[in-house]
């Protein structure tokens, strides 16, 4: 099963000693297979990111993800981008881009249009209770899902435990995405 690490500044930092410290760690203890750099806060996304995928490149993860912008992750040499799941439209452009995409999806409907659309790969959540991210789906529908769909299906929200990514596991998900599970 895959694994999928997404960063969040409140473990990473927001400079970039501080975000390739943080990242070097967590890399070296779990290498994941996939790897995101998500921060919505700062205004100095694309510094970042650059760092980013240089300690992701230096740590030989296999697929460096960045988030939301198709054209900055083309630029910048990653090898994918993860659309939010208000951003269905610019699937065709992230593939014309020759990007890996992953789109964010919460319900049944969302992972089918993914699908059809090309995606590559769609996270599915919350699975288990996460902070602020509404009612978890649970394990039962995440099968249901796996269990339908050809998409491969990263279970995300609230992973935090090897048990919980093993129940994952169970249900025939692709992977695991979290951003807790890798925090040391």
């Amino acid at each position: 099963m895959k694994s999928y690490l997404i960063t969040d500044p409140k473990y990473y930092g927001s400079d970039a000693e501080t975000l390739r410290r943080s990242l070097q760690t967590v890399l070296t203890l779990h290498h994941p297979d996939f790897a995101l750099f998500r921060d919505k806060q700062t205004s100095c996304y694309p510094d970042l990111a650059r760092t980013f995928i240089e300690t992701c490149q230096n740590h030989e993860v296999e697929k460096i993800v960045l988030h939301g912008d198709p054209l900055l992750a083309h630029r910048f040499g990653a090898n994918g981008i993860h659309l939010t799941s208000h951003q269905f439209a610019s699937i065709a452009k992230a593939k014309s881009l020759g990007l890996y995409v992953i789109i964010s999806t919460h319900t049944q409907m969302e992972v089918l249009m993914a699908e059809n659309l090309g995606a590559d790969a769609v996270t599915y959540s919350p699975i288990f209770f996460s902070p602020n991210k509404g009612e978890p789906k649970g394990l039962e529908d995440l099968k249901e899902i796996v269990d339908k769909m050809i998409i491969p299906i990263f279970a995300l929200g609230g992973i935090t435990t090897q048990e919980q990514i093993n129940a994952v596991e169970a249900c025939g998900a692709y992977g695991f995405a979290s951003i807790r599970y890798f925090i040391p």
